[in-house]
Order: C-alpha cells, then structure tokens, then sequence
C-alpha cells in the first residue's frame, strides 16, 4: 500500500515512538494519550457500517481497503484489550483480534510498537455477551478472552467454554451495563480499551458517556437499504438527538485515493 496522505490534524495530539515503517504508511505522528476507549469503524458514504446477512462485512463495507485494514492493525497494536460484541465475534467466525491478522504485511512493525509501548506481543481480547450464546469453538475464544456477561449468560457459558476463557457476570438482565463492563477492564490494568464491536455496543457506550475518540474510514461505496433492521448504521439502539447533542471534534484527516480517514474526538453526550 502507498503512505496514507495527511490533509489535516490538530496540534498537540499525543505521538508515540512509531517504527519507521508505520510512521511512514500512516504518513506522520500517531499516538494515544490513555486512558481512554476509542473505537473503530468503517463506513459506507450513505452511512452503512454493517449488513447483516453477510459475514466479514467490514471487508464489503471498506471495499476490501488495504489501508483500511492497515488502520485497523495499527489500532490493534496500541490496544490493552480489544473489546467485542457476540455479534461481531459470530460474523467473523474465523479471525482473530490481532494487529497482523489485520494486516499481516507490517506484522514485524506492529511488534516492535507493541514492544516500545510495553505491552504484551497480543491485547487481550473481551465480549459483551448478554445471553451467553458464543461457539465454543471460535478461534479468538480458544486463544484466551473473558466474557463480560449477565448472570444468565454466566449460567449458560459455564462449562462450554475453553479453559483459558474467565466468564465474569456484571449487573444487568437483559444486556451487560457498559459501565460495569469499561470498569472491569480498567480494574484489569487495561488503559487503552479498542472497541470494535458494532453499533448497538457502540451505541450504548457513547450513550454511557465512554467513548473517547472515534477512528473512522468513508468508503466510497454506497449500500442502500430496502428491508428495516437488514443495514445497520453507526449508532444503533440509542437516541442522541435532539435530546442529548454532543458534537464531535474534528482531529485528524487522512485519506487514500477516495477513501477518508477520520479522527474525532467524542464529547460524552452522558
């Protein structure tokens, strides 16, 4: 892929000691400034982020953007824990959470940041789960996670799951208190929490007031809807306006032929 094309960013944000290779793919500074929850989406230009029928549908969503793929790992690679929601987790049946499995061709690089930034070779990986319903047999849940769920999803999970998976129930019935969950993983040392659950998690996060910052790639690509509920966009779940207004901030833009790399800061609209 060709570097990433800077066209703006506020001063001051945090910079880590980035490899010469990422420095140079993402075409300039990047750093977290922890502790913090940011999350991570692509959309389509009429705003789609997820459809429903389909698995891997951020691959359908980005257009299959290499870039967009190298963001991600490079998300990934600042990450404490990534932070999943089951519904994430059953439509990539297959992937884990990895910085190089987003973007294997960096994967050197993406060690050596992790490294620098004394973090473990891999984040942790956690799922929201309400009713405990997750395949024992997916490949992220056997490599080792905890389970942030009720008390009947802790009930159902019990004995199904890999040992190396910690099923840790938090209040809520009917979903899992975003809240009690966000306080978990700091509890756990985890300062930099990478959300990349989809928009009913994400809606009840930015809902909650704990949503930091937002990573966010404009496809050029338009989906259309015609079937309710088929097509999901950015926010699910939640109403934010009028009532709640909270306008982003603008913090950096990059782009790649016709695809936009967005950064925004989030004002808690809690």
């Amino acid at each position: 892929m060709s570097s990433l094309e800077l066209l703006y960013e506020v001063d001051g944000l945090p910079a880590f000691d980035l490899p010469e290779e990422l420095a140079t793919l993402y075409g300039g500074r990047f750093g977290l400034a922890p502790p913090l929850v940011y999350a991570n989406f692509v959309e389509t230009l009429d705003g789609v982020v997820a459809i429903r029928s389909e698995p891997r549908t951020n691959r359908i969503v980005s257009g299959n953007s290499e870039t967009d793929r190298f963001v991600m790992g490079l998300l990934r690679a600042c990450a404490d824990v990534v932070l999943l929601g089951s519904g994430t987790l059953r439509g990539s049946p297959a992937s884990v959470w990895t910085a190089e499995r987003a973007y294997p061709a960096a994967a050197d690089a993406f060690a050596e940041l992790r490294s620098r930034l004394g973090l473990p070779p891999e984040p942790a990986l956690a799922v929201l789960t309400a009713s405990g319903s997750l395949d024992p047999a997916h490949p992220a849940l056997e490599r080792g996670a905890v389970v942030l769920t009720t008390e009947q999803g802790a009930e159902r999970c019990r004995g199904r799951l890999a040992s190396a998976v910690e099923v840790v129930p938090l209040p809520g019935e009917t979903a899992v208190d975003p809240g009690a969950a966000v306080a978990f993983l700091r509890e756990r040392g985890h300062r930099t929490i990478l959300s990349e659950a989809g928009p009913h998690v994400f809606g009840s996060l930015l809902a909650a007031g704990l949503v930091d910052e937002l990573f966010l790639t404009v496809s050029p690509l338009l989906a259309g809807r015609s079937e309710p509920g088929g097509r999901l966009g950015l926010v699910e779940g939640e109403e934010l306006l009028p009532g709640r207004a909270a306008p982003a901030r603008l913090l950096g833009v990059r782009r790649d032929d016709a695809h936009l790399f967005l950064r925004y800061g989030i004002s808690s609209p809690a």
